[in-house]
């Protein structure tokens, strides 16, 4: 082995971000650092790392987590391996990057010198996992059961046990799928709440009448917003069947033949030219002006591996609804990965969008017959929707070696599976949770207010008026829009029979009973 001690150099920078002061790298850290020099490996940042002063105090900062002296390994590869395991959790990424490097004898050795190690036997276990390869070790007899994951590091799955290696396999995944979330203070308070108790206890009290056309209005709203995400304004019929196919979510139970024909649904009358799975390779971003050379933001998954991806990330979200992993994050799993993987040629956003409301309603979490306007939730915070999505593919760009085609598509030449099956969710995880609590806390009891306050305008004004239902509505929309008056010109154009005192007494009472307190 190379000498590590030229990895373990106090430093105060790394790969462009400052230390809180000067340390020495440590876990992922040092391993990143030892890849690249030693094996010329790039891989994606993690969003913490981790670092060790000569001092006494241990303390996190920004991304940083810094330990004490006494908490710093020797500068060997195994050694900082271990500290990665016990004090940073799994990434599954760079553990196979270092395995595929440093080859099955290296983790051999490892186990040979500590076979009943816990450390020593997840390392085994991960290998095995990782690359569907069986070392030349024997199974043990004897010992405790030990989990893979930590749960003071990362939400687990469900927990199968490995009797090889005496491992409770808790991945949320399978080795062809398997994101991880970090367990973090603002997940926890999330989780604390008990949003979807939340929605069934504010909807005890409501009419069923009242809930029926809540649901159907936010159904709408969910679909409009959804569009308007990808910047589109399309017409108001393929609004309202888009909202109609999410209000089938949860129903049917995702796999390939059901993504392509949601997608079939979406497009309708106007398919694409290459309808279904992709079967060349796609990115997001622009074009150079002058040569029309790609200039990629996110490139998707080669196409040659989107049946894999798929299935494996099917297979887990089959997995992940089988155990006790959150709705939510359940949802961000599935509903991220596939946006990453990115398979179709176009509508993989508003499919993300919709596994985001299949899941929530096939778990539960989602009261049934009401869709969580998530897409609502999403649109009002854009820029930060952007930020996460961005987050994953800005880390990843870079790794994926491509030239350019004679259509101005990318040709990628390196193998990237590994970039769409093992990466971090924990942003995306708060994102959506927040959007979830702001969907049960505003957005629902806003429009459930919203209708209980236009049903009392209604009936007052088919009291005072004799119009037909679709005029009073019209009526009632007209006001919304200009601050509770009806312009002289609207009133010219759709209601010159209401009268002076009529139109006074309506503006009157419009504003008596949709007024607030703010």
């Amino acid at each position: 082995m190379p000498n590590s001690n030229s990895f373990s150099q106090k430093t105060i920078t790394f790969h462009g971000q400052r230390l809180p002061e000067p340390a020495y790298l440590v876990g992922y850290a040092w391993i990143i650092s030892y890849l690249e020099k030693e094996g010329g490996v790039q891989v994606p940042l993690p969003d913490r790392l981790a670092a060790a002063t000569e001092k006494h105090q241990r303390y996190t900062k920004g991304n940083w987590e810094i330990f004490t002296a006494r908490h710093r390994p020797n500068d060997k590869l195994a050694d900082q391996l271990v500290f990665a395991l016990k004090y940073e959790g799994l990434d599954l990424y760079i553990l196979k990057k270092l395995f595929t490097h440093e080859g099955p004898e290296f983790i051999e050795e490892i186990v040979r010198e500590s076979p009943t190690g816990q450390y020593a036997r997840r390392i085994w276990f991960l290998y095995e996992w990782l690359f569907d390869q069986k070392l030349q070790l024997e199974d043990l007899k004897q010992g405790s059961y030990v989990d893979l994951i930590n749960p003071k590091h990362q939400y687990p799955g469900q927990s199968v046990n490995a009797k090889r290696q005496r491992i409770r396999n808790n991945l949320p995944g399978t080795p062809d799928f398997c994101p991880l979330i970090r367990k973090t203070e603002t997940l926890e308070a999330f989780i604390a709440t008990s949003l979807d108790q939340q929605i069934e206890a504010g909807l005890e009290s409501t009419s069923q009448d009242l809930l029926r056309r809540t649901a159907a209005f936010l159904l709408l709203k969910d679909s409009k917003a959804s569009f308007q995400i990808e910047g589109e304004n399309p017409g108001n019929q393929r609004i309202k069947n888009w909202g109609k196919i999410i209000g089938q979510a949860g129903k049917v139970q995702l796999d390939i033949e059901e993504i392509e024909r949601l997608q079939q649904l979406l497009f309708g009358n106007q398919p694409l030219k290459n309808m279904g799975i992709r079967q060349e390779e796609g990115f997001i971003g622009e074009h150079d002006r002058e040569t029309m050379i790609p200039i990629p933001d996110h490139i998707s998954a080669k196409a040659k591996d989107l049946s894999n991806l798929l299935d494996g990330l099917f297979s887990a979200n089959k997995q992940l609804q089988e155990s006790s992993y959150h709705p939510v994050f359940i949802a961000t799993t599935i509903a991220f990965g596939f946006v990453f993987i990115h398979p179709l040629t176009d509508g993989n956003g508003r499919l993300h969008r919709y596994i985001i409301h299949h899941i929530l309603a096939k778990t539960g979490f989602a009261r049934r017959g009401l869709i969580f306007p998530v897409a609502a939730a999403i649109l009002n915070r854009i820029d930060e929707y952007q930020e996460i999505l961005e987050a994953y593919s800005s880390s990843r760009v870079s790794l994926v070696e491509w030239e350019p085609t004679i259509d101005n598509n990318v040709n990628i030449k390196n193998d990237t599976a590994d970039l769409y099956r093992y990466f971090d969710l924990t942003r995306q995880a708060a994102f959506l949770f927040d959007c979830v609590r702001e969907t049960i806390e505003k957005i629902i009891p806003s429009e459930l207010d919203y209708l209980e306050k236009y049903n009392q305008l209604f009936q007052q004004l088919n009291a005072l008026v004799s119009l037909p239902d679709n005029r009073v509505d019209l009526l009632i929309k007209l006001l919304d829009q200009n601050n509770g008056k009806l312009s002289k010109k609207k009133r010219e154009k759709e209601f010159s029979e209401i009268s002076n005192e009529e139109l006074k007494q309506i503006e009157s009472w419009y504003a008596s009973i949709f007024s607030t307190d703010e």
